[in-house]
């Protein structure tokens, strides 16, 4: 059947190849949100909260140490944030975006958090109002940030993309 139309074979050849990685990469990514955090993911997040806790001593003199959760229930591309909840602070990472993301979030997420939840800590934010302030961009690089952006309104994350409160 297929002997006279080589271009036919490879069309079909093309379609199933692409359609074998599709759903080779949905698998994946279905397996990824339905299941616990790999154990490779957990080691690297607590290795990098040491670090951002070495860090925070030796440039600052103590030690906070806040809880730092993974959680699919943060909406959209925000990568993690830091919460007042209850007189209580804590670092939230989202899981939706860490398959695609997880040397991002190690590298900056991580220190950019834990910056915001230092300053909370201190009684800065409460101040000011400014979650990305000068004060806190030094406290970021402080603590192993590379580039300590500011990637989202304050007031928009506070106001409309926690789903704790």
């Amino acid at each position: 059947m297929f002997n006279n139309k080589p271009l036919e074979v490879t069309f079909l050849f093309i379609i199933l190849f692409f359609s074998s990685i599709l759903a080779y990469n949905y698998y994946n990514t279905y397996s990824f949100k339905h299941n616990p955090l790999p154990q490779s993911y957990q080691i690297s997040i607590k290795n990098k909260e040491n670090e951002v806790l070495k860090n925070m001593k030796s440039h600052y003199g103590f030690v906070y140490k806040f809880p730092l959760i993974v959680t699919d229930k943060l909406q959209g591309k925000l990568y993690g944030v830091t919460a007042y909840e209850n007189g209580h602070i804590s670092i939230y990472l989202n899981k939706n975006v860490m398959q695609e993301s997880f040397d991002y979030i190690i590298d900056e997420v991580i220190p950019h958090e834990y910056a915001h939840a230092l300053l909370m800590q201190k009684g800065y934010l409460n101040e000011s109002k400014q979650g990305h302030s000068q004060k806190w961009h030094s406290v970021c690089i402080d603590l192993g940030g590379k580039e300590c952006k500011q990637y989202v309104n304050h007031e928009e994350i506070i106001n409309g993309k926690l789903p704790f409160n």
